[in-house]
């Protein structure tokens, strides 16, 4: 783009830590190449130290002098210094007064961004909003290494923001080979993301198989037993046949079989826990007397009464072969999550499948019932943080100086993330929170990170959502959700924050340590894209009437 040399006829009339403020005696020739400045546009002020400030304007108003001129004054936020070509971040610096101010060129814009991360470390999936020639990169170790925010508004492109940055990072290569080694799940609740990923790893309740015995003993109490009930028979009896039938089908040492507790990731036998509630339930034990000889038929046999817990464990039995029978749960409770092994659950679920390996995994949770999809969320979520710890623990057993701890991390990604890790105390969240959280709080140490999607970010934990390092701010509406997101962003946004509400579709402020400067950013379009457009209803209505066909719902429904 050809720049003209603008005019200097602006002048600095005051320099603060966090604003500038100039005064323009004709704004129609403060300008470059042409273009109108705007809200938005940057600015370099020039000292007399040979340092430039670079400030990016936040509003325009009016000012008339005591003459009747008319002058208009600009309010800046200073973004940082360039020195001796290298742009440092900070602009309290200024000397006073001021030499010049101009309109920052496009080259001058771009090597700020540039210039601040090292090329082999540049991962780019916007453009500067304002210029869509400027591209606006993050650092990729930075940004995938800390757990990333992406929030916005129903329509603000979020999803195809999501898929955009997926699907950079499963291209991007540092070599001729053919898969690169990156690694996502995606827990997709609305299967807006198989048309996305056309070649991912895709699991959905058709084909996903979970071992209902790798739960922890608080997923179990969740899953099996009335928690509110707080009823102790119930939970020794589920405890103390777990823990029997896992020693009863272990088939190491003897030493081993010892160390065998309720939490041991061991194979147990669902069916086995019924049948012992049964007989808790229905035990008859030996009163210590016997039928007197006028008994005929009795004479002389121990006289029998109900055991201590006859008849208590009633709804407990019942809730447990409830779940057994329920054929909705097959996918955690069935034949087949009986057989799968250990191994063939984290390869089904980190994307090693024989003949077909993929950098994703879409887990389509929308067929999973919703009474057990914080079960189903917080046991995958679990077992991939705990490959993680142990993954670490192997390496440094292996080398102790090893200094990458994980060298194939893992991405975790929570679409609608406030359905399953809500700001909520209710038991049915308990563990999916418990286990996300603990990813949020330790995950970055075991190669094991998180990146949230929402459009109510007030609705998600504060525990997980304050954990994040980078944020993707699209158009909000809500005003408690804007206020949560201006809460956790950083003070020195400025005015830059107040644009959430009127951002345009793929728009989005992005903020973090992966990026040099908070920047308001058009995000790419992603090839192909998630099924998450909205249906048109009014050119639908206008259509000839359609024929439902009941019967073949009611297949789908039932299936």
């Amino acid at each position: 783009m050809a720049e003209d040399t603008p005019k200097i006829n602006a002048e600095v009339i005051a320099v603060y830590p966090d604003k500038i403020k100039i005064v323009v005696d004709n704004l129609e020739d403060f300008r470059i190449a042409g273009e109108t400045l705007q809200v938005g546009s940057y600015l370099k002020i020039s000292d007399n130290e040979n340092a430039i400030l670079m400030a990016i304007i936040e509003n325009f108003s009016i000012v008339v002098n005591d003459v009747g001129k008319r002058d208009y004054a600009i309010e800046a936020l200073p973004l940082g210094m360039i020195k001796n070509g290298t742009f440092i971040r900070g602009g309290d610096s200024l000397a006073i007064p001021p030499k010049k101010v101009e309109p920052a060129t496009e080259e001058e814009i771009k090597k700020i961004y540039e210039q601040s991360i090292d090329s082999k470390e540049k991962f780019t999936f916007a453009s500067l909003s304002s210029n869509p020639n400027i591209r606006i990169p993050v650092n990729g170790n930075k940004f995938f290494n800390k757990h990333v925010a992406i929030v916005g508004s129903t329509g603000s492109g979020k999803s195809h923001t999501l898929s955009a940055i997926i699907q950079k990072a499963v291209s991007e290569k540092s070599g001729s080979f053919s898969i690169n080694n990156s690694h996502v799940i995606i827990f997709d609740i609305h299967s807006e993301y198989k048309s996305a990923f056309p070649a991912a790893n895709f699991i959905d309740i058709k084909n996903l198989i979970l071992p209902y015995w790798l739960l922890n003993s608080e997923e179990l109490e969740e899953f099996f037993l009335d928690t509110e009930a707080n009823d102790h028979n119930q939970k020794f009896v589920f405890k103390e046949a777990i823990v029997s039938n896992r020693i009863l089908n272990f088939k190491g040492s003897e030493a081993d079989k010892k160390r065998i507790h309720y939490d041991s990731p061991l194979y147990f036998d669902i069916d086995f826990v019924l049948k012992s509630a049964k007989d808790k339930n229905s035990e008859l034990v030996d009163s210590g007397e016997v039928y007197a000889a006028s008994n005929k038929e009795k004479a002389g046999q121990p006289k029998l009464t109900n055991g201590s817990l006859n008849g208590k464990l009633t709804n407990f039995v019942n809730r447990l072969e409830n779940k057994i029978n329920d054929n909705r749960l097959d996918f955690l409770l069935g034949n087949k999550s009986k057989k799968i092994t250990f191994e063939e659950t984290l390869n089904q679920l980190i994307g090693y499948q024989a003949g077909k390996n993929a950098n994703v995994t879409v887990i389509d949770l929308s067929g999973v019932p919703f009474e057990v999809l914080s079960i189903t969320v917080s046991l995958i979520s679990r077992v991939i943080f705990e490959y993680g710890y142990f993954y670490k623990r192997y390496r440094n057993a292996k080398d102790p100086n090893e200094k990458i701890n994980n060298d194939i991390p893992i991405l975790l990604v929570y679409e609608e993330a406030h359905k399953y890790v809500p700001n909520s105390d209710l038991v049915k969240y308990r563990s999916s929170k418990k286990s996300i959280e603990r990813i949020a709080k330790e995950g970055r140490k075991y190669g094991i990170t998180l990146l949230l999607a929402s459009q109510r970010p007030s609705e998600i934990s504060e525990t997980i959502f304050s954990q994040c390092n980078n944020f993707i701010a699209m158009r909000l509406t809500n005003p408690a959700d804007q206020g949560y997101v201006k809460k956790l962003l950083p003070d020195t946004l400025g005015t830059l924050i107040d644009k959430m509400p009127s951002l345009k579709q793929g728009e989005a402020l992005l903020v973090g340590e992966s990026i040099i400067l908070p920047s308001i950013v058009q995000i790419d379009r992603c090839t192909p894209e998630p099924s998450s457009n909205d249906i048109p209803y009014w050119e639908l209505w206008k259509e000839q009437w359609k024929t439902m066909k009941i019967e073949e719902i009611k297949k789908e429904w039932y299936s």
